[in-house]
């Protein structure tokens, strides 16, 4: 049974301070630890942001790792449908707190209805980014969610409007926005000192996603893999044990396919630098495996996995009429012409380090400001490497309307804009 809508209305820290008031009060003395109170270097119990997890596996464990080194976040929970990795997860943040509090869920509605979870960190596979970041929203979590954060260009829209309607603080996992390389790299442009910005490149990969399953095998007790909430709102098919082991990607009801594994980074990274957060490219037309895509400014956007320089994965270009400058996850960066190297730092974090991510994200759900990959940017990110696949998967040239959020007189390109989902699920 739910709380009445009143008592819902009641934070738990004004819960918290409430109740201490009305102790004292009564003369009786209230007792707290040091750390509760923030002493010897700790934060107190007032100012944490008490978080759950839902989904917790390699990629989301690492994102766990950071959060907890960060001294003013309190991980009491995860849900995932599959026990090892709900165990793994437990084991990791009893370790860091040294006791045995973190509380394991089956169904992430668990964590969702606890009234002392402030945020989430949402790290399922790809098919269940949007729907479980807007059931959070709804919940009146702040949530940081992996890349990618959308199926479809539907789900880009439904999930950007429901976190602003709820005034929610979303992240999307596309950390590079907050690594110095990258930051660096979009700074030169929008100063002018490369000149007239004409084409930006973001490096993706093999668009093709696959539709031939994997053989059906027996399903394991519930309890140890709910297949069907693994699931979720993709339509049924038979069990196979590569799925849930991480296998899944490429298989198209479940991958969004190389364009959106790493445009949602890199095509991300090239909106930024053509100050277009706010839009998406106009046409969008394949070249084999690549992608080029025009904006209404004439700014050219080229979609391709290959003649990169080696400066590491997810690798971004961009170029204007007096000079360019290429990075990548290595943190290496080459620039023409060689005079701007005079004022480039050396940068040594990884592109993959979501660590300055992560506290852009908690530094927001305190200020209650827009973090930088918030749900409006990168639903238009998303809506870009959206575009390109449908224009690669029809195999010619389309336009888009990125207002109508539309493809112009194309039905075909039109129904492809979005997927059914498997009752009882729905956005």
């Amino acid at each position: 049974m739910r709380r009445p809508e009143h008592a819902s209305q009641v934070s738990r820290r004004e819960f918290l301070a409430r109740s201490a008031a009305l102790i004292g009060s009564m003369g009786v003395p209230l007792l707290v630890s040091g750390r509760a109170l923030g002493l010897n270097g700790g934060v107190p119990a007032s100012e944490r942001i008490v978080m759950g997890g839902i989904g917790i596996g390699p990629r989301g464990r690492t994102d766990l790792a950071c959060f907890l080194r960060n001294p003013d976040v309190q991980f009491v929970a995860v849900a995932d449908p599959q026990s090892d990795r709900r165990r793994l997860v437990k084991e990791m943040v009893d370790k860091h707190y040294q006791n045995s509090d973190c509380q394991t869920y089956h169904s992430f509605f668990d964590v969702l209805d606890r009234e002392d979870i402030d945020a989430v960190l949402i790290a399922t596979g790809d098919r269940w980014h949007t729907l479980a970041s807007i059931l959070a929203a709804k919940a009146g979590k702040d949530i940081y969610c992996e890349k990618p954060c959308s199926m479809t260009i539907a789900e880009s829209r439904a999930l950007a409007d429901t976190i602003r309607r709820y005034g929610r603080i979303y992240q999307a996992g596309t950390q590079r926005r907050n690594i110095g390389n990258f930051i660096f790299a979009i700074n030169l442009v929008h100063s002018g000192k490369l000149g007239k910005l004409h084409t930006v490149h973001a490096n993706t990969l093999d668009p093709r996603t696959t539709k031939d399953w994997l053989p059906a095998e027996p399903e394991p007790p519930k309890d140890v893999c709910d297949w069907d909430l693994w699931l979720g709102p993709c339509p049924w098919r038979p069990f196979n044990q590569r799925y849930v082991n991480g296998g899944w990607r490429g298989f198209f009801d479940f991958h969004g396919g190389g364009i959106l594994e790493w445009g949602s980074h890199t095509v991300d990274l090239c909106q930024w630098a053509n100050q277009a957060d706010d839009t998406a490219p106009i046409e969008y037309e394949p070249q084999g495996n690549h992608v080029h895509a025009t904006y209404a400014n004439g700014v050219k956007l080229i979609m391709r996995d290959t003649g990169w320089l080696g400066l590491g994965t997810c690798s971004v270009r961009f170029e204007g009429d007096e000079g360019w400058v290429e990075t990548g996850d290595s943190g290496q960066v080459a620039v023409f012409p060689e005079s701007l190297r005079s004022e480039m730092p050396v940068f040594t974090m990884a592109g993959t380090d979501p660590s300055t991510h992560i506290r852009d994200f908690l530094d927001c759900v305190k200020s209650r400001k827009q973090p930088a990959s918030n749900a409006s940017v990168v639903a238009q990110s998303h809506i870009a490497c959206h575009a390109a696949y449908i224009a690669w998967q029809l195999g010619r040239k389309v336009r888009f309307d990125p207002v109508k959020e539309e493809f112009i007189g194309d039905d075909e390109a039109n129904r492809l804009r979005s997927r059914a989902l498997r009752e009882p699920w729905h956005i």
